[in-house]
C-alpha cells in the first residue's frame, strides 16, 4: 500500500507517508473504491517509529528556571559572606520571584500527572512545549476525540471568578478575577496559544479540528458546587473538570489524533 504524490510524481510507502501528516490525510481522504483498512492502521507496524513522540515532562522548564535562580542566589550569598553564607541561607527564604517558579512547576506537574493517567484510547498529550522564536511555552496540549485542548496551568490559592462591568451606557466588559486581583491578561495568553496551535495545524494540512483554550487553576478556592465559567472562549476550571472535558466523546479517531500529536510535537518542541 503506497501514496502517489502528485506534485513530485513519486510513490511513498504508507509508513513513510505517516511522517507527513498532509500526505497521509490526503491519502486517507482519496480512497474511494476500497476503504482504508483500520485494522492495518492500528497494526504494530504503523504504531512503531513513525508515531513515537516525546510527550515532554510537565513543568520541566519552570523547574529548571527555579533551580537556576536558586543556585545563583546561593552562590552570590556565599561569595559575599564566605563564613556566614550557609547560615544566612538557612535562616532566609528565596525571594518571591524565585518561589513563583517553583509554585508554577508544581502546578504543571500535578495537572500533567492527571492528564498522563488519561492518555491512551484516543487521548494523546504533550507537555511543556516551546513556542518557537520566543521564551514562552505551552504547558499542556491534549488531543482527544472531541478535539484539541490547549491548557495553561496556574497554581493560585484564591478563587477565580468572572466579573462583568458596564452593559447599559458603556460596553460590557468581562474580567477574570482571582481573589481581588484582575488576571484577565491570562486569558489573552491562552487565546494566543490557541491561535498558534490552529496555525500549526493549517500548515500541516490538518485544519478543521476544534481547538479550545483552557485555564486550569490547581488547588484554588473553588466552591463546592459550580464555579467553572467561560471568558472570551477560554474555559476556566479545575483539574477534575478538565479531565471531564478531555473524556468527552467526539469524531476525531485515534489515527488522526496520532497525526495531530506528531504535527504539534514538531511545531512545538519540548521546552
Amino acid at each position: 500500500m503506497a501514496v502517489y504524490e502528485r506534485e513530485t510524481k513519486t510513490v511513498v510507502c504508507l509508513r513513510c507517508a505517516a511522517d507527513s501528516p498532509s500526505v497521509a490525510l490526503e491519502f486517507a481522504s482519496s480512497i474511494e473504491a476500497e476503504p482504508l483498512d483500520r485494522s492495518v492502521i492500528g497494526s504494530a507496524e504503523l504504531q512503531a517509529e513513525p508515531f513515537e513522540v516525546f510527550t515532554g515532562n510537565a513543568g520541566a522548564s519552570a523547574r529548571r528556571e527555579h533551580e537556576r535562580r536558586k543556585h545563583r542566589r546561593e552562590a552570590k550569598v556565599r561569595d559575599a559572606h564566605p563564613f556566614l553564607g550557609n547560615f544566612i541561607l538557612a535562616v532566609s527564604n528565596d525571594p518571591q520571584s524565585t518561589r513563583a517558579w517553583d509554585t508554577g512547576a508544581r502546578g504543571e506537574e500535578i495537572l500533567g500527572a492527571r492528564l498522563d493517567r488519561l492518555a491512551g484510547g484516543g487521548i494523546h498529550v504533550l507537555h511543556d512545549r516551546r513556542i518557537p522564536l520566543t521564551r514562552a511555552n505551552i504547558d499542556h496540549i491534549v488531543v482527544c476525540p472531541s478535539g484539541i485542548f490547549v491548557i495553561d496551568a496556574k497554581k493560585y490559592r484564591d478563587r477565580p471568578t468572572l466579573r462583568g462591568e458596564g452593559g447599559l451606557i458603556r460596553p460590557r466588559v468581562e474580567k477574570l478575577m482571582v481573589g481581588s486581583r484582575d488576571r484577565t491578561n491570562l486569558v489573552g495568553g491562552v487565546r494566543n496559544q490557541v491561535h498558534l496551535v490552529r496555525s500549526a495545524l493549517e500548515d500541516a494540512g490538518l485544519e478543521g479540528i476544534p481547538v479550545r483554550g483552557v485555564l486550569c487553576f490547581i488547588e484554588a478556592d473553588w466552591p463546592l458546587f459550580g464555579g467553572a465559567f467561560t471568558i472570551a472562549d477560554v474555559h476556566v476550571l479545575w483539574p477534575r473538570k478538565a479531565a471531564e472535558y478531555v473524556l468527552r466523546p467526539g469524531s476525531v479517531d485515534d489515527f488522526t489524533a496520532r497525526l495531530v500529536q506528531r504535527a504539534l510535537a514538531s511545531s512545538f518542541p519540548p521546552a
